[in-house]
């Protein structure tokens, strides 16, 4: 695992050592990154399901201002730490073990509102779409906001949840799925 683009490209990060944590390959990333903006101009990102942190830390390689990782397991936390630390990220970043679903209500309560949100769940054991209405339900994603989904590719997934319209959605190998949602700007 490595980053792809930006001020970090090409330094290794370091993966969550247990068979719990399904990383992004790097193929995966460049394609999902080709495909919402090569390149951030600030903004806010979350990353759920965060493993190692590598779409976070991709993320403010490429321009990001600001990322809040969350993963439920101590040693994906440890390891986020590691990477940061590793990258002199961390005055970029909060760290949250805890899992998806009270990290989006806590950030609800905070009022945060995020530009870029990642989703890695474990495949087969959450919705995408629970997760979208939760994000919409607490008011976190901005206007314009993107929401990247991993999934399950035989997992149906939905092409509008609430305000946010599927923009596109690839199938990677036989089991790995990314759907793109993007929220409606309103004028």
């Amino acid at each position: 695992m490595r980053v792809i683009a930006g001020v970090h490209k090409g330094r290794q990060l370091k993966p969550v050592p247990n068979h719990r944590t399904r990383p992004t390959t790097d193929k995966v990333k460049e394609s999902l990154f080709q495909i919402i903006g090569p390149f951030f101009d600030g903004g806010q990102v979350l990353d759920l399901f965060a493993g190692s942190g590598g779409l976070g830390i991709e993320s403010l390689s490429r321009g990001a201002e600001h990322c809040v990782f969350v993963d439920q397991q101590q040693k994906a936390v440890q390891v986020i730490h590691e990477n940061l630390d590793a990258l002199k990220l961390r005055d970029q970043a909060e760290v949250f073990r805890t899992d998806a679903f009270r990290a989006i209500k806590a950030a609800g309560k905070r009022e945060l509102s995020f530009q870029y949100i990642f989703l890695d769940p474990p495949y087969k054991k959450f919705s995408c779409r629970e997760l979208m209405e939760m994000l919409l339900n607490e008011a976190l994603v901005a206007e314009g906001g993107i929401v990247v989904c991993e999934h399950d590719a035989s997992e149906n997934i939905p092409e509008q949840v609430g305000n946010l319209k599927q923009i596109k959605s690839e199938k990677y190998g036989s089991n790995i799925g990314v759907s793109i949602f993007r929220t409606e700007v309103t004028i």
